[in-house]
């Protein structure tokens, strides 16, 4: 009896499992969307190897419709710290810029004081500004192996010494060399600045934070010579450089107290174990300026410096005539009611920070939603309006209008701060970009966008009296518009072909990587791995139509996302 009513069992259980194999042989199977079959999948950190979260389980909804995998590393700090971290970095961020132009109120006085002429001291204007270019090549690295906070205070306390060496310097020769230091000390801030940004904040998230963190870097250059009209105007110039070094010293105590270590991995975590000289040449090698400017073999990069520079020129350049051109267009007499002037781009770039970040963000996000996915060269569409448009057209009717004579006092203030709204609509989608494009190299990146924009500042800065003297304001705000214009039409070309020419080098550094000799292959395969982070490799059947680059799988693949999919 048992045995018959076992056998009787395991036959229903045999048809049960032959019904079922029926049913799912005829059942279609299910399609993997582009997020479970990793297609889409997106590597963003910033400063650490790429964490490759796994997928969601099927039928999960994730709670953020714009959250990648691997952003749990963003969330190791609360809301509140991230918004104190931002704040000090922004207001270090202040310190080095708003010293690049509160001198020039005061230039006709420290020419007096020193036996020399405006120009002259305008060169040591230009001469901060060069050494503004080189720091980020020289912090950005180094901050990438050592971490961003031993960096920062260590540049803090320079700049503090520097600045208070600049207000008592003795002679032209030391103000030069005090200067030149100190601008090449207190550019750290920006820099370091925006990879912790990238260190904490997902890439959705950045436009905002980077509006607000570079409001300080735009607010100091407009903000410094009103600062320093009201200064010279009832004291001396070197009162200044005091306030500067009072500036600095409540900086490095923001720092100590509230900014923590930010990166996810430093790089020299990869060399312990090492023998010492050997340890030794490969942070050399780590630290190597040179291997910063190797990024610019990657034409988008060098195009979106290149729209960052036109900026950059444009905002010197027009602020550093000030005081020559409009004093005696309107007949001002003293150096705190040419000092008012400066006042309208600082007020413009105070309103942008507002509305900058959060329209990069949106933008991206609207891409999100238009095609499921991120491509980084979606934030550069934020900045094209204002850059292509806005700009220029302000820089003409300001240029024209002083050198015509026409309008008065009204017509250049306001478009002044025009201007100054619309660059802050420009400046947080193009460094965010920079955190964006190349996962695990932010810094590295963004100090080579750094590094050619200031540059393009220190030229302006030395060339601008020259010019406006030999051709006249509006001629020279014809060509400053005219370059960002060129730039704007540069970040198109970006925008649609930026991943074809990445192509060619990822896979050119893939061929070294694979030809390297034993003793130059760890070398070669980190050069790789950085081309590797910039694009994926294009995927068969991806369509050429789609155009601008929609539709190429076309967020950051890495080696490792592709081991894991």
């Amino acid at each position: 009896m048992n045995s018959d009513t076992t056998e009787e069992e395991g036959q229903r259980q045999r048809q049960r499992q032959s019904e079922d194999v029926h049913t799912e042989s005829i059942r279609p199977a299910p399609t993997a969307t582009p997020r479970e079959s990793g297609a889409y999948r997106t590597a963003s950190n910033v400063s650490g190897p790429d964490d490759i979260a796994p997928p969601s389980e099927e039928g999960e909804e994730p709670p953020d419709p714009y959250r990648e995998e691997g952003d749990e590393v963003y969330d190791r700090l609360s809301k509140g710290r991230k918004i104190g971290v931002v704040a000090v970095l922004s207001f270090c961020a202040f310190l080095s810029p708003v010293s690049s132009t509160s001198v020039l109120s005061a230039t006709p006085e420290v020419a007096a004081e020193y036996g020399t002429t405006g120009s002259v001291i305008n060169l040591s204007n230009a001469g901060y500004m060069a050494l503004m270019g080189v720091s980020p090549i020289v912090w950005g690295p180094m901050s990438q192996v050592f971490g961003r906070r031993p960096i920062t205070l260590i540049t803090a306390v320079a700049f503090l010494a520097l600045s208070l060496g600049t207000a008592l310097a003795p002679n032209l020769a030391a103000f030069f060399v005090f200067r030149a230091i100190s601008a090449f000390e207190g550019t750290a801030f920006v820099l370091i600045g925006a990879a912790c940004l990238g260190d904490i904040y997902r890439p959705t998230e950045r436009g905002t934070a980077m509006g607000w963190f570079m409001s300080g870097t735009l607010i100091g250059p407009a903000f410094g010579p009103f600062i320093g009209g009201i200064i010279v105007t009832y004291s001396s110039w070197r009162t200044i450089f005091w306030l500067q070094t009072a500036l600095a010293g409540a900086g490095l105590v923001g720092v100590f107290f509230l900014v923590p270590e930010t990166i996810h991995r430093k790089k020299i975590t990869d060399l312990e174990g090492l023998p010492r000289g050997e340890r030794a040449r490969a942070v050399l090698a780590m630290i190597n300026p040179v291997r910063v400017l190797r990024w610019y073999r990657h034409l988008n990069v060098g195009l979106v410096a290149g729209a960052s520079s036109s900026l950059v020129w444009n905002m010197y350049s027009l602020l550093t005539p000030i005081r020559y051109v409009l004093n005696p267009r309107f007949d001002l007499e003293t150096p705190l009611l040419g000092g008012l002037f400066y006042l309208a781009p600082g007020c413009g770039y105070l309103l942008g920070t507002f509305g900058g970040g959060r329209w990069a963000d949106w933008v991206v996000k609207r891409y999100i939603r238009k095609r499921g996915h991120r491509v980084p060269e979606d934030r550069l569409r934020a900045a094209l309006p204002a850059l292509g448009v806005i700009i220029p057209g302000c820089i003409l009717i300001y240029g024209w209008a002083v050198d015509q004579e026409k309008g008065g006092i009204p017509l250049p203030v306001i478009v002044l701060f025009l201007q100054g709204v619309a660059q802050l609509f420009c400046f947080p989608a193009l460094n965010t970009y920079c955190l964006d494009v190349v996962p695990g190299r932010g810094a590295e990146l963004a100090a080579a966008n750094f590094f050619v924009r200031y540059l393009a500042g220190c030229l302006g800065t030395a060339v601008v009296l020259p010019i406006v003297e030999a051709v006249g304001v509006g001629w020279f705000s014809t060509i400053s518009a005219g370059l960002m214009v060129l730039s704007a039409g540069g970040m198109m070309v970006a925008i649609r072909r930026g991943n074809g020419w990445v192509g060619k080098v990822i896979v050119a550094e893939n061929e070294k990587a694979a030809a390297a000799s034993p003793e130059d292959q760890g070398e070669a395969e980190a050069e790789a791995e950085g081309a590797d982070h910039v694009r994926p490799e294009k995927k068969s059947g991806e369509g050429r139509g789609e155009g601008r680059g929609e539709g190429r799988g076309e967020v950051p693949t890495t080696r490792k996302e592709q081991q894991v999919c």
